[in-house]
C-alpha cells in the first residue's frame, strides 16, 4: 500500500492529507472533489465509494421492484444490520437494537416516553434530568421541548476548559447530584455524552453511569453520535440503559444512520418511534423498520461499511488507534507553534482534539470568536 492511500484511509494518518495528497484512483474511493480536503468528518462523515456502491444497489431494488422490497428484503436486511451493530456493539441480543435516521432521533424517542411519563403522572413535576453543560446543541433542543416545556427541572453540569483529568468532571456530576437530592428532588435520567464535540472532550461514562446507579438515578442514556468508529463502545462495559451512536460520522456510512440500544430490562413497550405507522405497537425495533415511504437503504448498508474497515490492518479498532494518535501529534504540534495547550489530556480525546488560539488572535470567548 503506497504512502498517499494510507493518508487517506486511516493506516497513517498524516498532515499531508491536509494538502490533498491523493492519487485519482484514491479520490474516487474517498469521493472527494479535486481541490477540496475534507477536514471536518465530524459532521457528516465520508462515505467510500464502495459502501455507496452498495447503497444505490439497495435503492435500485427499491426503484425496481417495491413491493417485493417491502414484503422480501427491507426487513431481512435491516435485522442483519442491526445483528451487526449487537457484535459491534457488544450488546446481548439484538432485539436491544433499533435501527434511526440519526442520535437527535433516538434522544427524542426516550424523552418522549419521559414526556408520557409526566403527563400520566408517574413522574412529578420537579423530577430532573441532568446533563452537562456542553451538551449538543441539539439535544439541549430537545430537552427543552420534552422537559422544560412540560415545567420540568433540567440540572446542567459545568466543567472548567482546559480539562486536566477525568476525575475533575466526575467530582462536578457527583456534587451537582448530591445537592439536588439533598433538596429532595428526584432524578428520573441522565443524558451524557460519550464524545463531547464543541468543545471536544471524552467524559469517563463508565465512571458516571456508576455514579448514577449509586445515587439513584432512574435511568442513564449514554449520547454517543460520534462514538461507533471514534471510541471503543461495548455495552457490557459501560452499562448504560441507553446508548445512541451515529454511523455516518465516524463508521463510513451515508447519511444518514444511527441505532438506538435499549438494554433488555428497560421497558421497550414504553418506547415508540416517533414517527407512528403501521408496526406501531409491535415493539420499537420493529416500528423503527418502516415509518412510511423513504429511502431506508443507509440503515441496510452496515455490514457493508464493516467489510469496508476489515481491509484495514487492525479494523475499526486500528483505523480508531491510528486516527488517535495522529490527532495527538497534530494538536502538540499547534499548541508548541502558537505557545498554547491542548484543551485535555491526550486520553481524553478521540479523533478530534482541542487547541488552545494563539494570543494574538485576540479569541478569549465565544463572541470573540
Amino acid at each position: 500500500m503506497n504512502h498517499s492511500k494510507d493518508l487517506f484511509l486511516g493506516v497513517r494518518p498524516h498532515l499531508s492529507l491536509l494538502y490533498g495528497y491523493l492519487t485519482e484512483e484514491e479520490r474516487k474511493e474517498a469521493q472527494e472533489k479535486v481541490g477540496v480536503a475534507r477536514i471536518n468528518n465530524g459532521s457528516f462523515g465520508c462515505s467510500p465509494a464502495s459502501v455507496t456502491s452498495a447503497l444505490q444497489q439497495w435503492q435500485l431494488k427499491w426503484l425496481r421492484q417495491p413491493d417485493r422490497f417491502y414484503f422480501n428484503e427491507s426487513h431481512k436486511g435491516i435485522l442483519k444490520s442491526r445483528n451487526t451493530v449487537k457484535d459491534l456493539i457488544n450488546a446481548e441480543d439484538v432485539d436491544e437494537i433499533s435501527t434511526v435516521d440519526n442520535a437527535t432521533t433516538a434522544v427524542a424517542i426516550v424523552l418522549h416516553q419521559m414526556q408520557w411519563a409526566f403527563s400520566e403522572g408517574r413522574f412529578k413535576k420537579g423530577d430532573a434530568v441532568i446533563t452537562l453543560q456542553c451538551t449538543y446543541g441539539a439535544v439541549k433542543n430537545s430537552i427543552k421541548a420534552y422537559f422544560e416545556r412540560a415545567g420540568r427541572y433540567v440540572i446542567e453540569v459545568p466543567f472548567q476548559f482546559p480539562v486536566n483529568s477525568s476525575e475533575e468532571i466526575i467530582n462536578e456530576f457527583l456534587m451537582a447530584l448530591v445537592k439536588e437530592k439533598g433538596s429532595g428532588r428526584r432524578v428520573r435520567l441522565a443524558l451524557i455524552d460519550h464524545v463531547t464535540s464543541m468543545p471536544s472532550v471524552v467524559p469517563p461514562v463508565k465512571k458516571l453511569v456508576e455514579v448514577c446507579r449509586e445515587e439513584g438515578v432512574d435511568q442513564v442514556f449514554i449520547d454517543g453520535a460520534h462514538g461507533v468508529g471514534c471510541v471503543d463502545v461495548d455495552m457490557q462495559e459501560i452499562g448504560a440503559d441507553f446508548y445512541t451512536s451515529n454511523l455516518h460520522k465516524w463508521f463510513f456510512c451515508p447519511a444518514s444512520v444511527a441505532f438506538l440500544y435499549c438494554r433488555k430490562s428497560v421497558a421497550h413497550s414504553e418506547l415508540h418511534h416517533p414517527m407512528v405507522s403501521h408496526d406501531y405497537g409491535k415493539g420499537l425495533a420493529i416500528e423503527s423498520c418502516w415509518i412510511g415511504t423513504r429511502d431506508y437503504s443507509p440503515s441496510l448498508v452496515v455490514p457493508s461499511a464493516v467489510e469496508f474497515t476489515n481491509r484495514f490492518e487492525g479494523g475499526i479498532d486500528g483505523i480508531k488507534r491510528r486516527n488517535h494518535d495522529a490527532v495527538v501529534e497534530m494538536g502538540k504540534m499547534l499548541a508548541k507553534a502558537w505557545g498554547t495547550n491542548l484543551g485535555s489530556p491526550p486520553d481524553m480525546c478521540t479523533s478530534m482534539i482541542m487547541v488552545g488560539m494563539p494570543a494574538c488572535l485576540g479569541v478569549s470567548s465565544d463572541d470573540d470568536a
